[in-house]
């Protein structure tokens, strides 16, 4: 069976679990995250948060991205409503074999982050190539490495 390579398997799984406990930091920090070609990219909503208090880190396949919203401090202000969540904000995703960790870009415009996560060199797509070489003879008495099904 061939199974498509999908190196965020287990954030659904994760996310799922974690929506009694971890609601509020999905709703404060709203994301998508989409395959396009050989990069994975994530947008994340993060309207009145100054870009200088987003932190992004990545440790032992582990991306965890933390920002802070702050709240507004005017004494003269009456709240009629107040939604927009404040304090500091985490998402922790984790993530699978084959994506070039050291080549994640950043970019923020608009209110939205965008990461671009590479996938490997190695985990990418390639067509081998068939020898067409001479017939090879076995000679009796010698060793040849065999290969084996699995």
């Amino acid at each position: 069976m061939v199974l498509t390579f999908d190196p965020f398997r287990e954030f659904d799984r994760l996310a799922g679990q974690m929506m009694g406990s971890g609601a509020a930091a999905g709703l404060a920090m709203p994301m998508d995250l989409y395959r396009s070609g050989d990069h994975f990219v994530l947008h994340c909503d993060l309207a009145g948060v100054d870009p200088g208090s987003v932190e992004i880190d990545v440790d032992k396949r582990v991306l965890t991205i933390r920002a802070e919203r702050s709240a507004r401090t005017d004494d003269d202000v009456q709240w009629l409503r107040r939604e927009r969540p404040t304090g500091t904000f985490e998402r922790r995703i984790t993530l699978g074999d084959g994506l070039d960790l050291d080549k994640i870009a950043a970019t923020w415009q608009d209110g939205v982050l965008t990461l671009t996560i590479p996938v490997a060199e190695a985990a990418k797509p390639r067509r081998i190539a068939i020898n067409t070489g001479a017939r090879q003879e076995v000679v009796e008495g010698t060793s040849t490495p065999a290969l084996t099904e699995s």
